[in-house]
């Protein structure tokens, strides 16, 4: 069953121009391809706009915040555009209560108030409508009255800023959309207890992304030069997820090896005592059209999460663009469901003694090894979780279709 030339309204809780890649937007653009995608950007909060006045981000969307015949970003894509909406009150401080959800229904009549009338201009008829992980506003699709209403779950709620008032505002979201899909088996099965219609379609990688870094003439990153190799690699954000005692301990382990950690780090984790190390690097974060380079530069890449109560509901990204790159990947053993898509082609380990072994083994690199990588990176691409994002989608449009005729 096909999904073609419909209306998708995604409102996402990321940004379309973010510094890493996100599940969020790349689902956007691949269901742009045969279906017209409305692509609800992350509204600035006031204080994001007082913050961050002076960035990129902030420029390309001034012209559009207080204009709504000029609410619209055009991007690349002919059938994707971004919606701008007006800023909204700050309101995450506010404690749990009747004030704060007075507060989250303002935000949602005012970003609606704005799609209501992208909606009326380019006259978007029969629309589905995808909450995008944007757990904040949690009743917004009553405003725009879809056909179909789903809501994309694409990580657990931890962090405290999330936990706050995110907990309740999901529960509220999973339970009166008409479809869940999960990135993870272990957020699926958490949704099913709230709603019957949850299902569970993993994440991929832009494999003809990752597979740039192949390309003999393709220059290895700036960021990475005067790192002396070995280099033992991770792409990606530095936060929460990353198990630190297990990096102090690789990095005693290996003084003869280098580790890089490229990408953006969370305030709360840049003093770790691990990245005080002679032989770690933390580089920061370079744009998403650097990773092939980036990658290519590491000899072996890695996933060093820790094992935690939520560790079974994280299914990276990172894991299937760093096999779209050719590279060994080891990684620690924090999701269980993983094997399974990767087969024998990535090491999980148990300890730091493992991943030692395992990274002292991926040094070792052959071209057949590198080959099952590649095929194993092919299965799990952006093109085939799409088909299954857009036969669920199809499948449940059929269904209220006929809930509605009969």
């Amino acid at each position: 069953m096909e999904l073609r030339n419909r209306n998708i309204i995604i409102f996402s809780q990321m940004q379309f121009d973010g510094r890493l890649e996100s599940t969020n937007y790349t689902m956007a653009r691949h269901l742009a391809e045969h279906n017209n995608v409305y692509y609800v950007d992350r509204p600035f909060t006031w204080k994001d706009y007082i913050k961050f006045k002076d960035t990129p981000e902030f420029k390309i969307r001034k012209p559009h915040f207080f204009s709504s015949a000029n609410s619209i970003i055009q991007t690349e894509i002919p059938n994707l555009k971004i919606v701008i909406s007006p800023p909204v009150p700050s309101i995450n401080m506010l404690p749990e209560g009747k004030l704060y959800r007075i507060a989250a229904r303002i935000n949602e009549l005012i970003v609606g108030r704005r799609l209501k009338k992208v909606i009326k201009n380019l006259n978007i008829t029969d629309y589905i409508y995808i909450n995008s992980y944007n757990y904040t506003y949690p009743t917004f699709h009553n405003l725009i009255k879809p056909v179909l209403t789903v809501y994309h779950c694409v990580d657990p709620l931890v962090e405290i800023y999330q936990t706050k008032h995110g907990l309740i505002s999901e529960d509220i979201v999973v339970k009166s959309v008409d479809l869940v899909i999960c990135t993870s088996k272990a957020l699926r099965d958490n949704k099913l207890k709230l709603n019957p219609n949850s299902h569970f379609i993993p994440n991929a990688a832009n494999i003809s992304h990752s597979q740039k870094a192949l390309n003999p003439k393709l220059p290895v990153a700036d960021i990475l030069s005067g790192i002396n190799k070995p280099v033992i690699g991770y792409f990606g954000n530095i936060e929460r997820r990353i198990d630190y005692n297990l990096l102090t301990e690789l990095l005693a382990q290996n003084p003869d090896k280098n580790f890089a950690f490229i990408g953006p780090v969370d305030v709360d984790y840049v003093d770790m005592p691990a990245f005080k190390e002679n032989n770690a690097f933390v580089k920061g974060a370079v744009p998403y059209e650097q990773m092939p380079a980036v990658l290519k530069g590491f000899d072996v890449a890695i996933i060093p999460f820790k094992k935690d109560d939520v560790s079974n509901s994280i299914f990276p990204l990172k894991l299937f663009e760093y096999l779209g790159s050719g590279k060994p990947v080891v990684s620690s053993d924090f999701n269980s469901d993983l094997q399974e898509f990767t087969g024998d082609t990535v090491v999980y380990c148990k300890t730091s003694t493992e991943f030692t072994l395992a990274i002292n083994n991926a040094l070792k690199d052959t071209p057949e090894l590198q080959q099952k990588r590649l095929a194993v990176a092919a299965e799990n691409t952006w093109e085939h979780r799409i088909i299954e994002i857009e036969k669920l989608l199809a499948l449940n449009l059929e269904t209220n279709n006929n809930a509605l005729n009969s």
